[in-house]
């Protein structure tokens, strides 16, 4: 039975990429076929294969599934920028209706005849960042129907962040599968004493706790990582 899960996080730069890569690298050492998705990115970097966004290529590199870039990244905006403003400098778009079915085919791919057993779809920047006029990131992940792991960047106000994105999400009608904190500010104080208030303050299951890391690796975060309240 295949399991999916739309990844948000606090704020942008919470750490979505590295957990999302983490989560695919432990479900593979449980013998799943992964996938990872990242419907929209914005800011990219030239490569062999014309404009690519780093995060997106990791997830690409991660997965056991290999699509291609574009059924990855359908929609890759130039600009590191909130999406909505990037795409109207681009003279173009953004729609919930067509990055649903980019993600929807990309979900039913089965690349020499395998599907994925564990998949992870990114989205873009907090839970509600705009994409158009009434359209938010929120209402791909509302569309799309699956549980949602939120990442948690710690730092001075993520106790906040992290209480009003939980209650936006279930407000929105879904459901917290879990939750992953992640150290993005190596100079905040009492960490520990953050961490045991959200776990104390979010009624879903905790993950993981990932440090700063080294060698921020895929594979050295998922060793932070418990999925067995995932049901992995």
């Amino acid at each position: 039975m295949s399991q999916t899960f739309f990844v948000t996080g606090t704020d942008t730069d919470a750490g979505k990429t590295l957990v999302a890569a983490a989560l695919l690298e432990k479900a593979r050492e449980q013998g799943k076929q992964t996938l990872g998705l990242k419907p929209l990115a914005a800011g990219g970097i030239e490569t062999d294969e014309g404009l690519c966004n780093e995060d997106a290529l990791l997830l690409q590199q991660v997965s056991t599934l290999k699509l291609g870039y574009q059924q990855i990244n359908p929609v890759l905006l130039g600009e590191p920028m909130a999406p909505h403003i990037a795409a109207m400098r681009e003279g173009k778009r953004l729609s919930v209706d067509t990055l649903l079915g980019y993600t929807r085919g990309a979900m039913m791919s089965r690349p020499g005849g395998v599907k994925a057993d564990f998949c992870v779809i990114e989205g873009a920047g907090g839970w509600r960042v705009p994409l158009s006029p009434g359209q938010t990131t929120a209402d791909l992940a509302k569309e799309l129907g699956l549980p949602v792991i939120l990442v948690v960047g710690m730092k001075l106000g993520c106790l906040n962040h992290a209480l009003l994105t939980a209650e936006a999400i279930c407000r929105d009608g879904l459901t917290i599968a879990g939750w992953v904190a992640t150290v993005i500010d190596p100079k905040m104080a009492v960490v520990d004493e953050n961490l045991n208030t959200l776990k104390h303050l979010l009624p879903f299951p905790h993950l993981g706790f990932i440090p700063r890391l080294e060698l921020a690796t895929a594979a050295a975060a998922a060793e932070y990582l418990d999925l067995s309240p995932l049901g992995i």
